[in-house]
């Protein structure tokens, strides 16, 4: 019955009066405020992090008739079987990549590009690759148009991340994977961490940290269940 509400709202919302720009703002403002005060087992936001969701317009990552639940902590949907992450879940995400200003880092699973977005404000540049080529179309033309000039995205298989652009320092992973694919470990860097939802299909997963030791050796964490969609791959040929 949720799906269907929410379906209504969307259907609703595109006889909607239009909103300005300061209200998603407010908006905007309210929810990182929200996201400031939980913590859900991650830990405090940063202020860097809180920033970047901040300074990113969530509203322009989803459709016209989505545009009025942007700014509510839940994911939304943005077509052909994906959504776009609750944005505490982007927020904790980014929080225990613990990004650097120099950094490189790879995303698999570009969606409408917000993650990428939030990134790219806290780090020198980022890969991302979505295997949905309309999605990765859409999303390189919605970055490029809002000046996210430090984004790359390509459309293609994230298993097999990026080679020619590794070692990375960190890697983010946006949707469920049943195991950490060997191929993203290799390809960050000593002392490089991945953040990654493991866990079965369409199930419950388990957040999980997997840092690459500077002898190459890996140690993972749990932090907290979440539920993305699943990890697909190209059939093989």
């Amino acid at each position: 019955m949720r799906i269907l509400f929410l379906l209504l709202a969307l259907t609703a919302a595109v006889d909607a009066p239009a909103t300005s720009d300061a209200e998603y703002a407010a908006r905007r403002k309210a929810l990182v405020q929200e996201i400031a005060r939980d913590q859900m087992g991650v830990g405090r936001i940063s202020r860097p992090v809180l920033e970047a969701m901040q300074s990113v317009p969530r509203h322009l990552f989803v459709s016209e008739a989505a545009q009025p639940y942007a700014y509510e902590d839940r994911p939304l949907p943005i077509g052909h079987g994906q959504t776009i992450s609750q944005p505490y879940i982007v927020a904790a995400m980014t929080e225990l990549l613990k990004p650097g200003r120099d950094h490189k880092v790879l995303e698999i699973g570009t969606g409408s590009g917000y993650q990428a977005a939030v990134l790219s404000k806290l780090v020198a540049k980022v890969y991302t690759i979505e295997i949905v080529e309309p999605l990765a179309a859409e999303a390189k033309a919605r970055l490029a148009k809002l000046g996210y000039a430090n984004v790359e995205v390509r459309a293609g298989d994230g298993y097999e991340g990026w080679p020619e652009a590794a070692p990375f320092d960190a890697i983010m992973v946006t949707a469920g994977a049943e195991q950490v694919p060997r191929p993203l470990v290799e390809q960050l860097k000593p002392g490089g961490r991945m953040v990654i939802p493991v866990g079965p299909v369409h199930s419950v997963q388990e957040l999980m940290v997997v840092e690459k030791r500077a002898d190459g050796s890996v140690a993972q964490r749990k932090v907290i269940p979440v539920r993305f969609v699943p990890f697909t791959r190209k059939p093989a040929s």
